[in-house]
This record gives structure tokens, C-alpha cells and sequence, in this order.
């Protein structure tokens, strides 16, 4: 996995939820708290979707075949929209089942300290796991904005880790709140409530990890920069005049797809088109490297062929 993958951030995620995972259980086993119980699984859940992560980055390394000519980079998206589905199912709808049954049936918190002491460990650890994801987005996101990373990062795996560590640890103040109040009013339906509150968390994140991890499995063009940088490198105001038409595609998050129409000078030998676009190729790579599968049809530039968006300048007699 490139180092855009995030595979640092997805290890420390996969450390800090298996120890919370365990700490969870013990405070659960001697305690009874539902939030444990909830938080527990959420864990285990988190820790199944770091291995899916780092499962899919293996994948999609393997080599481009016959059959898929265009490599495996997708299997990173397939692998990302299965943490969504496990996220919502095993993390949010069993939060909401456990809080529901602990508001139609509530029982006293044992051995308070057990819950209390595990979830200051586990927001620490949290806190550690959270901190290497923002610190390795730091280094893709720019000047974008945390909502606008999210909605527009091509790797999964850094979204994904971000937003289950948001989630964890908004979901621990959750269960610590739940289990603050069931203490100090007696009444085990606050640790019901805070349960609940923790599904509806979970739900809400895995619907967000869902629509955007399906947008890359649908197959989304280049951004709008890199667009820019690949027009700039086909046009050598020589042979290549302009670009009439073009279109890019992500294989995966590190490879590229672009298929372009050019305009070439009506006079041009078949040889000098030919060299012109062994040429622009190049050019692409060097601006855009992840541009690994280029197609560049010449053509004569014409009025009615250039798209509105990508006009050329008209050839010249």
C-alpha cells in the first residue's frame, strides 16, 4: 500500500482497538454496564474493518491479468464499503438493540470503577490512534477543509480511519456520560440511553463511509487541479494545438486512467502525430505520475467536436 493508503494510521488503529477491545469486556464482565457491552463490540467491529483495510491494500497489488487488464486498484474501494456495512451492522444496529433493552430493562452498575477506569484508558488510546490519522491526512489534505478531505480523498483507507476514531471517541464520552449519570442517580436507563446515543453515532458514520466509498466504486474522474495540470501537459502549442475532448478515470487511488481527443495540425505526417504523442504522454506522467493508462486519439480540430468545457484553439491553415 502507498503511503497515501495510510497503512501507519490503519496499524495504530488495529493496536489501540484490539487492547480496547479486551479492556471493554473485562469492565463489561464485572460491571454488567450496556455501554461496555456496546463499546466493546464496537471495538472488535473497528479492529475487523483495520484488518479489511489492510486486507484490500495486499489485493490490490496483485498484477493486471487478462481478464482484469486494468489491475486490482479498485479492491481498496470494495474492501472500504465493506467497513461501512460492517460499521452499521455490527457496530451501529447491535448499540441500538443493547441501549433498547437496557431502557426496557435497566439493572444497577457494579463495580463502577471497572467501566470508568477502562473508558479514561481507552479515550487515551483513542486519543494516540486519532492523533497518527490526522497527522497522516495533514500531509495529503492541504488547504482543504476536514469535510471536503473526506468527500474528495481518493484513498479510503484514511477517510475510514478517521471517522471511526472520531466516532470511538465521541462514542466514549457517550458511554462515559451514560455511565456518569446512571451512577450518580441510581437509575440504569441513562446507561440505556447513552447506548442508544452511541448507535445512532455509529449509523450515522457508516452512512457517511457508505455514500462516499460507493462514489469511488462508480468511478470518479480526476480532481479538478489535476485535470488542469494533465491539459497543460498535452498541449505543446506545436503539433498538439488543444484538446477537444477528455475523459479520466480512478482505477484505483494510485493509478489513473486518461483518454483524450487532440487536435493536431491538418498538414502533420502520420510520423510527427505519432512522435507528438509519444511526447505528451510522457509529458502527462511527468505532471500527474499516478496517469499509468494513457489514450490519446488525434484528431482534426473542428468547432462542433470540442466539448463546452474543453475548448482548443482552432487549427490554422
Amino acid at each position: 500500500m502507498s503511503a497515501s493508503g495510510g497503512t501507519k494510521a490503519i496499524v495504530a488503529a488495529l493496536g489501540a482497538n484490539l487492547a480496547i477491545a479486551v479492556s471493554k469486556f473485562v469492565a463489561f464482565a464485572f460491571s454488567g454496564s450496556s455501554s461496555m457491552l456496546a463499546e466493546g463490540v464496537h471495538s472488535v467491529a473497528d479492529s475487523g474493518n483495520q484488518a479489511l483495510l489492510l486486507l484490500g491494500g495486499k489485493k490490490a497489488k496483485k498484477a493486471a491479468t487478462e481478464e482484469h487488464p486494468f489491475g486490482y486498484g479498485r479492491e481498496r474501494y470494495i474492501y472500504g464499503f465493506l467497513v461501512s456495512i460492517v460499521l452499521f451492522t455490527i457496530g451501529g444496529v447491535f448499540a441500538l438493540y443493547e441501549g433498547y433493552e437496557k431502557v426496557q430493562h435497566p439493572h444497577e452498575i457494579e463495580h463502577w470503577y471497572w467501566p470508568i477506569g477502562v473508558l479514561l484508558f481507552a479515550i487515551v488510546a483513542e486519543g494516540f490512534s486519532f492523533r497518527t490519522a490526522i497527522n497522516e491526512s495533514n500531509e495529503l489534505r492541504g488547504r482543504q477543509s476536514w469535510a471536503q478531505f473526506i468527500r474528495t480523498a481518493k484513498a479510503p483507507e484514511l477517510p475510514v480511519v478517521l471517522l471511526e476514531d472520531f466516532g470511538a471517541l465521541v462514542g466514549l464520552v457517550l458511554a462515559l456520560a451514560g455511565v456518569g449519570v446512571s451512577l450518580l442517580t441510581g437509575n440504569g436507563v441513562w446507561d440505556g440511553v447513552g447506548t442508544l446515543c452511541i448507535g445512532t453515532l455509529l449509523v450515522v458514520i457508516a452512512l457517511v463511509l457508505a455514500s462516499e466509498t460507493k462514489s469511488l466504486l462508480l468511478g470518479e474522474s480526476a480532481g479538478p487541479e489535476t485535470v488542469t495540470r494533465i491539459r497543460e501537459a498535452i498541449v505543446d502549442g506545436d503539433t498538439v494545438t488543444g484538446v477537444i475532448h477528455m475523459r479520466t478515470l480512478h482505477l484505483g487511488p494510485d493509478e489513473l486512467l486518461v483518454a483524450a481527443k487532440i487536435a493536431v495540425q491538418h498538414d502533420d505526417t502520420a510520423g510527427e502525430v505519432a512522435r507528438a504523442i509519444d511526447a505528451a504522454e510522457a509529458r502527462i506522467r511527468v505532471a500527474v505520475p499516478i496517469a499509468r493508462v494513457i489514450y490519446l486519439e488525434p484528431d482534426i480540430y473542428r468547432e462542433q467536436t470540442a466539448t463546452p468545457e474543453a475548448p482548443a484553439a482552432p487549427e490554422t491553415a
